[in-house]
Parts: C-alpha cells; sequence; structure tokens
C-alpha cells in the first residue's frame, strides 16, 4: 500500500467521500501479529510479540496518524505534487512565481489601495486574462483586468465604505465594478460561470472558483491569473503553449465556439500575434472553425470589424486571410466571395514593413468599387476608412511613379491639384499598396508648398476685377507646378507681365 492509501485507509477515502472498509481481522486460532491489539491488554505471541498498546494509547495513536494523514493530503486536494498525485479532473496549476520589472511596474499607488481594501476583506484579488500573457511575455500590458472572489455588491459596499468613486456602472449586471483611485481606474470582475450561451451573449453565475472562471475563456494564453504577491495560477497550460507559441482554446474547440463565434476571428488574431510560423494549427481547431463559421452571420459587424482589423495588423496575415476563404469564413465577414487572393499575397508581401492602415491591405481583394459598398453594409466601417478604399481602388493602377529624374511628380501633383482633406496620407497608403518603400520614405519628407502669390499682390499690380484676379493667379499656378514648384513670387510676378 502506497502512502496515500495508507493514511486514506486510517481516515476514509476522502477524495471519494466513501468510507474504507475496516482491516481484516486475524484468522481464528492466529495468536496476532506485531502490534496487535487485544481486548485484555494481554502480550500478542509470535514473531511480532513484544510490542503491545492498551485500547487509549492505540485509540491516542489512530488520532494522531489521522491528523497527519490531514496534514499530509492536504497539498494532494489542492493539486499540488508533493507527494504521489490523486487523480485530478485538471493539471494542477503551474507553480510559478512572476517579479519581472513590468509585473513590479504595476503597482501604482491605485493598485496598492485597492490591493489593501480587498485584504482587508479578506477578498481574493488577482490580475486576469490579457494582461497575464503580456507579462509573461515581458511586455507591460495596455490594459489591466482583475478577477476576484468578491460579488459586485460585496465590492460596491465595500469600495463605497471607504469612499472610492465608483463609474461606469453599466458592467454590474455582468460581474464588473469600476472603481477610480488616484486617478487610475481598476475594473475589477466577479469569478463567473455561463449558464446559458446563445452564440453572442451570455448569462452568467458568480463563483469563487478559479478553475471554474478559467474553463469559460477562449484561449489558454489568456486563461491564466496572476496573483499580486507574483504567482502564476494556469489551469490549462496557457504558459507552456505561450512559450511554444500555440494558439488552442480552452477544452473542445467547439464548445467555446459556439458559446461566442467572435471566437473564431479572436483565434486568427492570437495567432499572427504569437504564432512563431503560418500552418501551425491543430486539425481538430480548424475543423470546428469551419463548421461553425456560419455563426459570424449573427455577430454584429461592429464587432468583426474590430477583430478583422486586429488581424490584418498581426502577422503571417496572408495566411491568415487564405485560411479565411478556405474555411468559408469570407462570406460571413464581408469580404468578396471572389476576392483577388493572388493580388492580396502580393500586397501584403510589398507593406509587410511599411504598417499600412488594414483598409490599405484589405482592398487588395476588393476588385470594384461595389465590393467596399458591400463591405460597409456589413461592418459599418468608417467614413475616412470607406473613403480610404474608394481612393485606392480607383488610383492603385492609373497613379504611379513617373519615369525619370522626378518620379515623384505625379503624387505630389495628385496633392497640389486636390481639394479634399487627407490626400498627403492617402497618398502615402497607395505608395505603401504598390510596394515603393524608397518614394514613401521621400514622400513622408516632402513638405507641401505654399503658393507664394496672393490675389492683393495683383490687385498692387492693377488687377482689380475679380475674375481677372482668378484667371490671372491659376496661369501662375501652372506656370509654378512647370517649375516643379521652385519659382518665387518675383519670378512668378515677372511671369505675369509677359502673359
Amino acid at each position: 500500500m502506497d502512502i496515500i492509501n495508507f493514511f486514506r485507509s486510517l481516515n476514509g477515502n476522502q477524495a471519494t467521500g466513501r468510507p474504507v472498509p475496516p482491516p481484516a481481522q486475524p484468522a481464528a486460532g492466529n495468536c496476532g501479529t506485531r502490534g496487535a491489539v487485544t481486548s485484555s491488554g494481554g502480550a500478542g505471541t509470535g514473531a511480532g510479540a513484544g510490542r503491545f498498546l492498551r485500547p487509549s494509547a492505540a485509540a491516542s495513536a489512530r488520532r494522531q496518524l489521522r491528523m497527519w494523514a490531514e496534514v499530509l493530503l492536504l497539498p494532494c486536494r489542492a493539486g499540488l505534487r508533493l507527494l504521489p498525485p490523486l487523480r485530478l479532473r485538471h493539471r494542477a496549476p503551474a507553480a510559478m512565481k512572476l517579479q519581472s520589472p513590468q509585473f513590479q511596474a504595476l503597482f501604482t499607488p491605485g493598485l496598492r489601495s485597492v490591493a489593501e481594501l480587498f485584504e482587508k476583506k479578506n477578498y481574493e484579488l488577482r490580475i486576469a486574462g490579457g494582461a497575464v500573457r503580456d507579462l509573461l511575455s515581458g511586455m507591460t500590458p495596455q490594459d489591466i483586468d482583475f478577477a476576484t472572489t468578491a460579488t459586485p455588491a460585496e465590492m460596491k459596499e465595500m469600495f463605497t465604505s471607504a469612499g472610492v468613486r465608483l463609474i461606469n456602472n453599466k458592467g454590474e449586471k455582468h460581474g464588473t465594478i469600476t472603481a477610480r483611485l488616484h486617478e487610475q481606474n481598476f475594473e475589477i470582475t466577479t469569478l463567473r460561470i455561463d449558464v446559458v450561451t446563445d452564440g453572442r451573449h451570455a448569462e452568467v453565475e458568480f463563483t469563487t472558483d478559479w478553475e471554474k472562471d478559467a474553463e469559460r475563456r477562449d484561449l489558454t494564453v489568456n486563461s491564466m491569473f496572476l496573483g499580486l504577491d507574483g504567482m502564476l495560477y494556469d489551469f490549462f497550460n496557457g504558459y507552456e503553449d505561450l512559450k511554444n507559441k500555440k494558439i488552442r482554446f480552452v477544452g473542445k474547440a467547439s464548445e467555446r465556439i459556439q458559446e461566442d463565434y467572435l471566437r473564431i476571428l479572436r483565434y486568427f488574431r492570437f495567432y499572427g500575434r504569437i504564432a512563431e510560423k503560418p500552418g501551425d494549427h491543430e486539425p481538430t481547431t480548424l475543423q470546428a472553425i469551419k463548421e461553425n463559421a456560419k455563426g459570424l452571420a449573427g455577430i454584429s459587424g461592429e464587432r468583426i470589424w474590430v477583430e478583422l482589423k486586429k488581424i490584418l495588423l498581426g502577422n503571417h496575415v496572408n495566411h491568415l486571410v487564405q485560411l479565411m476563404y478556405e474555411l468559408d469564413i469570407a462570406l460571413y465577414i464581408g469580404l468578396p466571395l471572389d476576392g483577388n487572393l493572388e493580388e492580396f499575397a502580393r500586397v501584403a508581401k510589398n507593406t509587410q514593413n511599411l504598417c499600412p492602415k488594414p483598409m490599405t491591405l484589405l482592398m487588395s481583394l476588393f476588385k470594384v468599387k461595389d465590393d467596399i459598398t458591400n463591405l460597409d453594409l456589413r461592418l459599418k466601417i468608417s467614413k475616412e476608412e470607406k473613403n480610404l478604399g474608394f481612393f485606392l481602388v480607383k488610383h492603385r493602377q492609373e497613379l504611379t511613379k513617373a519615369m525619370g529624374p522626378e518620379p515623384l511628380r505625379p503624387y505630389q501633383d495628385f496633392i497640389m491639384d486636390s481639394r479634399e482633406a487627407n490626400t498627403n496620407s492617402k497618398i502615402f497608403e497607395l505608395l505603401k499598396y504598390q510596394g515603393e518603400e524608397h518614394l514613401l520614405r521621400e514622400m513622408q519628407q516632402w513638405t507641401v508648398p505654399t503658393f507664394p502669390v496672393s490675389g492683393h499682390d495683383l490687385r498692387k499690380m492693377g488687377v482689380s476685377s475679380g475674375k481677372e484676379i482668378g484667371t490671372a493667379l491659376q496661369q501662375l499656378r501652372n506656370e509654378w507646378k512647370k517649375s516643379g514648384y521652385h519659382m518665387d513670387k518675383e519670378e512668378l510676378l515677372s511671369c505675369l507681365k509677359k502673359l
């Protein structure tokens, strides 16, 4: 009998709740074995004779053994592998402590005050989700979410009693309280279990079970918690996946996706952010995505566009967009069914180091302006994004660099002739689309010159009619343009005399 089963035999099977039957009694005629207890307290005989326990002493010894059994079994029940392991539903949380500079930098006066309040009330408070992932990657998180065993009502009472201001109560029904301390907002959410899900929203129930909360999260790398002492709580091997640059759903991919179909795009986004190479997917994950792609039809366009833009800004973008078409996702997220994947691959390569806007890259899939209109109907893109899309589709082939010593002239002339806002920015994106990295750098250093002649200058020269002034200014502007925008005021005015 191993040590755990030995202690269980003394105190019942604590893991299953079933009592352990008493040890078998010696057979009749047997004089007993070492340590046997007799009702009279008399001596046993045989090889084991020599050590005897009275009933009271035996009971005391058994009580002490039970006490030590409790102590020694505690780590096993907690999932710590100090003794040979019990059978647990999941692997125990990873035991490691983080003390990086990025982690230490989180402890502002505001966070210290929040931590003190929770500690006084004996409520557990941990950093959750993406912030843990970023910290383990050596990055400073942009946003920090906290999780707690305290209910929203308990948090409200605690903060209100301490005179802490609460803001944005919209998240309260989902378990989130936002407190403001020392000019800093702290978003803290009660541990939750999803009771009912419809693929978009969930009805939740509060819990104090950290593993249950981790189970409802999307990806293993997003399912970890970090104590304020730096202790990592990792129920689903998220840290191992992060180190190996693997993106996996928590549990069954199909179940996680059906809880919120947007998780399909979140999978793509985090793949582009974390995975080291394209094509390193689990076949069962891709199958689950394909089988559930239709669920994206019920997700709002705004939510899809937020995720799609992040995918377009990440790594492996060509691979991921090609995969969206292979897995029948494009149909449900506003992309053209006949998207130009060959052009997309070319532009993705052109823009690899140029930080294009999402629309710049996306437009390479689109063949006609109607594709942009359909995208807008599905995703509700901004007016600026739509205008950039129309600009790129219209000018990507006709507005190109000039041959000869002034390759930038067509772009510069377009800017000078344009009356639209943000023309410079659109030209920059066009150059990225075309893969003109060298010309882009030159164009970014070019300052739009100011036309040096005004109507006031012409009046001083005796031109009084408004119509004549307008005509003269246009003639001078044309001369200025021919000079490459180099002629100054005197040269232009002397030119006017000749005209």
